[in-house]
């Protein structure tokens, strides 16, 4: 439980942004103590999961106290920041012995309080006053189990127990997480219209996307069971500081070796290689960044636009290697939507966001969301719902003059396409050795999905139309 020392402050604990995540570290600080904050201000930028994800304060005041500095990994649920509510109405102590008498005499308590008007600041995501939570019922006795609850509620969001006069009884401000909420912003979506399918009447992106395209709602992502990660025992003898570096794994680092144990223990890995000779696709490149007819002026234009595209259509042609594996309910599951997937080096580390639809873009759509996915990710500002949902993935590892690899697939994949280097070798050319621009391709995908004679087709197109691009017309 939370002890404030004064009525009228209030603490912000730390929420869950990453839907299930444990934990989050805070990277940057708006706000310092003794600012005056506004209901809906960020006052933070955290990373958990991949991303940086900035946390708005769901009331007005004046900042007290910064409970951690920036740079430390906090818990999900410990407040990291105490505001002095400004002209708010006082919140009750928080003391074990008065929480029963506030649920069994609400009257008493309600009738001196000065309730504002609109609605009552909540903590984004995690609950709201007694007048606007909706909840499963219970058994055993209605009334008094439910005051109970709201007490706790609202004492773990930092509000302190909650009363239930009559003039509280306001419009319910909808349950979702700030990633949520901020997806409902961008995509036009009334939360109050949205039919909530979460725990507790809680909004998923889910919700999300299906109010805003109720017609082609998407299929819930499989669940992916990760083998579980043995944590190294700590050292015994202590080390020497000016030969060694210990690094905490944590942020970026520490989601990323969770999945790739996970993917790299679960699915059977299978890898092919086939080398390919790309020269005309590379003048296809420079023809398309010249000539202003393909509508492709302004946009990033690169061999790796011509190799995405290439992929999608050899996914057309197979479309059983779009697919993943359900271990809980024994079943494979056959996509018919292809989430694109990029691997990204950026300074937090490695990312994979994916391109959603990407089998329905043309080459200007395609290209123009290679460029937004790559710059986002650079910037640090990749949110968590551009990193979920991935089907089938491409890693460049080219750009590091490396000629191939054998890459890990993301987990809930079934395959992952490795680009190598585009170098300037010899190669036999109608009937002649010529010099020509050669890379490798490796294929990696799961084998219980995908045999051998699929995998291989796949490669195999991907293949014939970088070696030949006006296979993009006849094919797609």
């Amino acid at each position: 439980m939370t002890t404030m020392t004064e009525a009228s402050v209030r603490e912000f604990k730390m929420p869950d942004v990453g839907e299930g995540l444990t934990e989050a570290e805070i990277l940057k600080w708006y706000v310092q103590a003794g600012d005056t904050v506004t209901d809906g201000q960020v006052v933070c930028e955290v990373e958990t999961a991949k991303a940086a994800v900035e946390l708005p304060i769901p009331y007005d005041g004046v900042v007290r106290e910064l409970r951690f500095p920036e740079g430390t990994t906090v818990d999900v649920g410990t407040a990291i920041i105490a505001v002095d509510v400004a002209g708010g109405a006082p919140a009750a102590p928080e003391t074990p012995a008065e929480a029963p008498e506030a649920s069994t005499a609400p009257q008493a308590s309600a009738a001196p309080e000065k309730k504002p008007e609109g609605r009552q600041p909540v903590l984004v995501g995690y609950g709201v006053a007694a007048s606007s939570t909706k909840r499963r019922p219970r058994k055993g006795p209605e009334v008094p189990v439910q005051q109970a609850s709201v007490a706790i509620q609202t004492e773990l969001n930092g509000h302190g127990p909650a009363t239930t006069s009559p003039a509280a009884t306001v419009q319910p401000r909808p349950l979702a997480k700030p990633p949520v909420r901020k997806l409902a912003k961008d995509l036009g979506v009334d939360l109050t219209t949205v039919i909530p399918s979460g725990p507790d009447g809680i909004i998923t992106r889910e919700d999300v996307h299906a109010a805003a395209t109720p017609a082609e709602a998407p299929a819930p992502e499989p669940v992916v069971t990760q083998a579980p990660v043995t944590a190294p025992a700590a050292p015994t003898a202590s080390y020497d500081a000016a030969r060694e570096t210990r690094v905490p794994v944590k942020g970026v680092r520490k989601a990323t070796a969770a999945a790739m144990v996970g993917s790299a223990f679960t699915a059977p890995h299978v890898t092919e290689f086939v080398t390919v000779d790309v020269t005309r696709t590379l003048k296809l490149v420079e023809e398309l960044k010249r000539s202003a007819e393909y509508g492709l002026q302004g946009l990033r234009v690169n061999p790796l636009l011509l190799i995405a595209k290439a992929l999608l259509v050899a996914i057309k042609r197979n479309p059983d290697i779009n697919a993943s594996w359900d271990e809980t309910n024994q079943e494979i599951v056959l996509k018919h939507y292809v989430n694109l997937g990029i691997a990204a080096a950026t300074p937090r580390g490695l990312i994979v966001p994916n391109i959603k639809d990407a089998h329905t873009k043309t080459l200007p759509q395609l290209a123009e969301s290679l460029g937004e996915l790559v710059a986002t990710a650079k910037e640090g500002r990749t949110s968590p719902a551009a990193m979920q949902g991935g089907t089938v993935t491409i890693t460049n590892v080219g750009v590091f003059g490396v000629d191939t690899g054998t890459p890990i697939l993301p987990p809930g994949e079934a395959a992952i396409l490795a680009v190598g280097a585009i170098k300037l070798q010899p190669w036999v050319h109608k009937g002649k050795v010529k010099p020509r621009q050669v890379t490798t391709l490796a294929l990696s995908f799961d084998h219980r999905l995908v045999d051998g004679e699929l995998g291989s087709k796949v490669l195999a197109d991907v293949a014939a139309i970088l070696e030949q691009p006006k296979k993009l017309i006849t094919w797609a």
